[in-house]
């Protein structure tokens, strides 16, 4: 089974790289799934991810003050916007479909704007 969260935890550390040059890819949460299964998988790589110079910050204020930042708040609920005005006018998919999905959305936007956006200042 360790194998199994190694080759994920890589394939998410991948698919998180990709997404900084890709803006519409998000990077962190693919971060965070890798730190994930890396944690399952190899002590060794899960440290070497939570204190990269890059990549380990935002982990690291997510694990601690579950902070999601104001640049990542707007560019993900914008990205989630289009994609459902997208998906209303184009899709083919049956009402409930896109009933679903876009709850799906709302409830994605709700999760990511109820976070704070800055580590509280008594830290």
């Amino acid at each position: 089974m360790r194998v199994i969260y190694f080759f994920l935890g890589w394939l998410f550390f991948a698919i998180g790289a990709v997404g900084v040059v890709l803006p519409v890819l998000p990077t962190t949460p693919f971060m965070l799934l890798s730190l994930w299964a890396f944690a399952r998988s190899s002590q060794k790589f899960h440290n070497w991810l939570y204190t990269h110079r890059f990549f380990g910050p935002p982990l690291q204020q997510w694990e601690q003050y579950r902070v999601i930042p104001r640049a990542a708040k707007i560019m993900s609920i914008s990205v989630m916007s289009l994609s459902l005005v997208l998906m209303l006018v184009y899709s083919a998919a049956t009402l409930w479909l896109k009933l679903l999905i876009a709850a799906l959305m709302f409830y994605g936007a709700w999760f990511i704007l109820t976070k704070p956006s800055q580590i509280p200042q008594d830290q």
